[in-house]
This record gives structure tokens, C-alpha cells and sequence, in this order.
């Protein structure tokens, strides 16, 4: 996923529309050596992301990890070498990018390594709850956290959810999707055992239970495979998902669990950056 340096800049617009006022005041002629710091534990997620801005600004960019490592609490991640104004106009925007996707891959690193414990087959995946403009950094943030983007958009599949069968019986809207395009991919959202049935014999080869308990998801299963109907069939499960029974869930033989608290409740990884050296800009 390449994240356009047109959004980065439009980040970065955002916070200095008209320029950094007090740094253009404060701190003219000094050329400085900075790092940014991790102060807490996490995945390290957005270095691509932060040296691209940086390097735009003709500073010079020395990036310490690789997007996807796990960093202890104050280890040195990157450091960026150029005049103080030009460091100070980045600074929040590059921790803002840093900080989400950071916290993002953390979180998502964590339940993927919980449920891979318990079902390796088992995939963890976001969901469309992004924040508006910042979807394409939250999911690689998810992905390079171990996760898995799911859609990125409304463009990508067709997945009937609960509204359109609030318009359309589930038969007529399976059948309505398959005419649309035989090569693009169809999940259906179900709410009962027997509806994951009925989508299930009519060839959809997604399914996914939304808000079901644990005792009923296994129903559905036990279902599914008394039918003869599971074989080749993937099963998602999504909605009221926590930490409390992500493990229950993940004991189950489904394929993904969705979860949109990976990204629209986010806890921002704590980072910094310091000023190392100055010296003035030579004339």
C-alpha cells in the first residue's frame, strides 16, 4: 500500500497553512540533528510514511527500524539531520502519523498473536470504521501489524449486509449479486444459523456472522457441517468482539474475525522527538 505524498503534504497543510509562524520567528539559521523516540513499548508503523514527508522537505532521513518491529520503550527510531524550521513544521504531523499507525500495529499485532495461539488458521482483519481521510494509513497500519485489511472500500466485493436484506430477501439479493459479475467476490451477512445455511447452498463463498454469540456461531457450524455444506466455505466472524472472548470465538473453526475497534478506537503509541545538536547554518 503506497500512501501518496500529496496526502502526506495535505496533512502537513493542515497543521501549517501558512507556515510554522513560531519557528520561522525562533529559530532561523540553526541547522540541528533531531531523533524521534519510542516511549513505550509497540509495533513500529508510518516510517515510509515519515520519511517521505521528511525527505520532501530536503531534510535528511536515517530511519533506525523497519516498519513492523517491535521496539522496546525509548529506543531511538529515526533520525533526521537539517535546519530547525524545517524539522519543527514537520514535527506533529510526523508524530501524528507514527503515533496512529504505530498504535494501530500494536493492537492488532497483540490479538493476532492471541488468536494464532489458540487457531493459526484464523485471520484477524479491520473493517470500513477508519477515520475519513486517514483509511489508506490505518489499514497498512493493520497489515503491517500482522492483520489482514479486509475491503478497502464499498468498490472491491459485494457484501450484503444487514440493510440491503432490510430491502431485499437474502435469495433475491444472493441471486441479484451473482448476475451482477461472475468475478467478483460475494459476502453475505448473516444473523441465524439458517441463513448462513440458505447463502451457503446458494454458493456464497463467504459468510459472515454478525453479532452472534459464541454458543450460536457454533450452532451455525454444527449446522453447516451436518449439511455438508462447510467444505470450501469461509467464515467470518464480526460484531461484539472483545478482549474478554476473542479467545472463545477464536477456539471455533472460523477463518477471520473482523474487528472495527482495530481502528475507530485507536490508543496513539507514545512517541517524541528531541533535539540531539545545533550549530548555525553555514553562510
Amino acid at each position: 500500500m503506497n500512501v501518496p505524498l500529496e496526502l502526506l503534504h495535505r496533512f502537513l497543510e493542515e497543521d501549517a497553512p501558512f507556515g510554522d509562524s513560531t519557528s520561522e520567528a525562533i529559530v532561523p539559521g540553526i541547522w540541528c540533528t533531531a531523533a524521534i523516540f519510542a516511549r513505550k513499548e509497540g509495533v513500529i508503523a508510518g516510517m515510509e510514511e515519515a520519511e517521505a514527508l521528511l525527505s520532501s522537505l530536503s531534510l535528511s532521513v536515517q530511519s533506525l527500524v523497519a516498519d513492523g518491529s517491535l521496539v522496546r520503550k525509548e529506543t531511538r527510531i529515526q533520525e533526521i539531520h537539517g535546519p530547525a524550521e524545517k524539522i519543527l513544521l514537520a514535527e506533529r504531523t510526523v508524530l501524528n502519523i507514527l503515533g496512529r499507525m504505530s498504535g494501530i500495529a500494536t493492537r492488532t499485532r497483540q490479538l493476532v498473536d492471541r488468536v494464532h495461539a489458540i487457531n493459526p488458521r484464523c485471520r484477524v482483519a479491520s473493517t470500513r470504521k477508519t477515520a475519513p481521510g486517514l483509511r489508506l494509513l490505518d489499514k497498512k497500519a493493520v497489515v503491517i501489524g500482522g492483520g489482514d485489511s479486509h475491503r478497502y472500500s464499498l468498490s472491491d466485493m459485494i457484501l450484503i449486509k444487514d440493510n440491503h436484506l432490510s430491502l431485499v430477501p437474502l435469495q433475491e439479493a444472493i441471486t441479484r449479486a451473482q448476475a451482477q459479475s461472475p468475478y467478483r467476490l460475494i459476502e453475505v451477512e448473516v444473523t441465524t444459523p439458517s441463513m448462513a445455511e440458505e447463502a451457503a447452498r446458494m454458493g456464497v463463498p463467504i459468510i459472515m456472522l454478525d453479532n452472534l454469540s459464541v454458543e450460536r456461531v457454533s450452532e451455525t457450524l454444527d449446522l453447516l457441517n451436518r449439511k455438508g455444506l462447510r467444505k470450501g466455505l469461509i467464515i467470518e466472524v464480526s460484531g461484539g468482539i472483545t478482549e474478554d472472548n476473542i479467545d472463545a470465538y477464536a477456539s471455533l473453526a472460523i477463518d477471520v474475525i473482523s474487528l472495527g475497534s482495530l481502528t475507530h478506537s485507536v490508543t496513539t503509541l507514545d512517541l517524541s522527538l528531541e533535539i540531539l545538536e545545533k550549530r548555525p547554518i553555514p553562510v
